[in-house]
């Protein structure tokens, strides 16, 4: 076969291809609402699946079919109405059609030459979340794949930062030799974060946790006292905007005065949390977010873009500049007119993330995002008023934003029986299927607590929730 031969072959079978996902693609969008979030049977589907690599392979419209199937048999449902149990957003029908587009132009967002509009968009979706949560306007950001990668840009900047007040430059020099970078948080804080801070040769067991009881509830005493201990040294502050077990943040506007009467590096990690801003009815729970170094946030949860997309935002381009300084003879200079993302973060290698941003913003604007947010806080609220009038629940913390904390309860048990039953209803839960809802720990206590954040979600997935909890207790029991 020649190249010409291939060439041709190709293109008729992307006609064919594109004529097979006119009839596919309706059916999968249009059947989100009502598929199972998980698929019972997956582990009996997928038992001969993995093969030999073929040595002529089945075509691409074999493919695509064989790929359908397998996610209708055993693949999740995460973005539809029934998936609560991690943070995750829908797609909004504009962000939805903007990635596909993202995929469909191949583009690249690694700098301005590769994809002038790719990167315009980015810029300009970063300048609109500013707006949105209240952020100065010079702060420069990035787009990268979520929360994760966010605090990792935020706090390879504030690392950089602390080494520069100490004289040395972090990422030219390294770590060995150097004193230990104090980190001071509450109990609050992420897991991602921890992840992050080892990455980059913090160690997990170096930050310092201040907790006043067994929920994580920050100590500021506690902490006031270690910055003065501290003597004007330079330490890095996490503040955690919404918490994940029950929604509850830490006290943003007190933590960021405190650290501004020390020598301190401020980020807030605001995955979830820093959408409160956008209703007025939850912006107090970030009040003073302004004032802050650097804030993480993702886009996959409350803003109902298609994973994966996270933002970084940090007061100083400068540090994330030599963060993450990158350069090579053949690569583009970084500018103002024709910007290089790709130089202030991790990833070279960027898909247009920007496409799903800006066009969700431009779609909707303030007022869709608003709304967006408070249908889910409404929903939160009905949530934790069908627990409250249920004989068989406890609600196990008012919910401040969108996440309700509640356990099973028969009665006449110990909360030590409470917690072990609730550990295998949770699993029982799982394996039914029908929602993604599990269980995770508040203080000593099990608990499920389910999180709303996608535009989806109807209070009678609600109401079928609750009547799917009692039938597979029932059946459990």
């Amino acid at each position: 076969m020649t190249h010409a031969d291939l060439g041709e072959e190709f293109r008729l079978e992307m006609d064919a291809l594109m004529e097979q996902l006119k009839e596919s693609l309706p059916k999968v969008i249009g059947s989100i609402d009502t598929r199972i979030a998980l698929p019972p049977d997956a582990e009996a589907v997928l038992k001969d699946f993995r093969e030999p690599l073929p040595d002529t392979g089945t075509g691409a419209q074999a493919t695509i079919e064989r790929l359908i199937e397998l996610n209708e048999t055993a693949g999740g449902n995460v973005v539809g109405p029934k998936s609560y149990h991690f943070v995750i957003g829908g797609s909004t029908p504009a962000a939805l059609g903007a990635d596909l587009l993202a995929t469909a132009y191949e583009a690249i967002t690694y700098t301005w030459l590769l994809s002038p509009a790719g990167v315009e968009m980015e810029i300009q979706a970063l300048d609109w979340l500013k707006e949105l949560f209240g952020l100065p306007e010079s702060w420069p950001g990035v787009i990268v794949t979520g929360a994760t990668m966010a605090n990792f840009v935020c706090l390879a900047s504030g690392r950089q930062w602390w080494g520069e007040q100490l004289g040395f430059d972090i990422s030219e020099d390294g770590l060995a030799g150097k004193p230990q970078m104090p980190v001071l948080t509450s109990g609050f804080v992420h897991a991602a974060t921890l992840k992050c801070l080892a990455v980059q040769g913090v160690g997990r067991g170096n930050v310092q946790r201040f907790c006043r009881d067994d929920f994580g509830r920050l100590d500021i005493d506690a902490m006031e006292k270690a910055l003065v201990e501290l003597d004007g040294q330079p330490a890095m502050m996490i503040v955690n905007a919404g918490e994940v077990n029950a929604g509850e943040f830490d006290p943003v506007k007190d933590m960021i005065d405190l650290a501004r009467q020390h020598n301190c590096w401020v980020h807030v990690d605001g995955a979830f949390g820093l959408f409160a801003k956008a209703s007025p009815r939850t912006a107090h729970l970030v009040e003073g977010v302004e004032r802050a170094d650097s804030v993480t946030v993702d886009g996959h949860k409350w803003l109902n873009v298609p994973y994966d997309s996270g933002y970084a935002f940090v007061r100083d381009y400068g540090l994330m500049a030599r963060a993450f300084r990158y350069s090579a003879d053949y690569l583009p200079e970084e500018s103002s007119a024709r910007p290089t993302p790709g130089a202030i973060g991790p990833e070279s290698s960027r898909r247009a993330r920007s496409f799903a941003v800006w066009a969700t913003l431009k779609a909707y604007g303030r007022e869709g995002q608003r709304r967006i947010v408070e249908h889910c806080l409404d929903i939160a609220q009905y949530c934790a008023k069908k627990v409250l009038e249920a004989d068989q629940f406890d609600l196990m913390n008012d919910p401040q934003l969108n996440i309700v904390s509640f356990r099973y309860n028969p009665g006449g048990m110990s909360d030590e029986e409470l917690d072990a039953l609730n550990e295998r209803l949770g699993a029982a839960v799982l394996a039914d299927g029908r929602y993604l809802v599990g269980t995770s720990r508040m203080g000593a206590r099990t608990i499920f607590r389910p999180a709303f954040s996608n535009w989806r979600t109807r209070t009678e997935d609600i109401d079928e929730m609750f009547e799917m909890l009692l039938e597979v207790a029932a059946d459990m029991a």
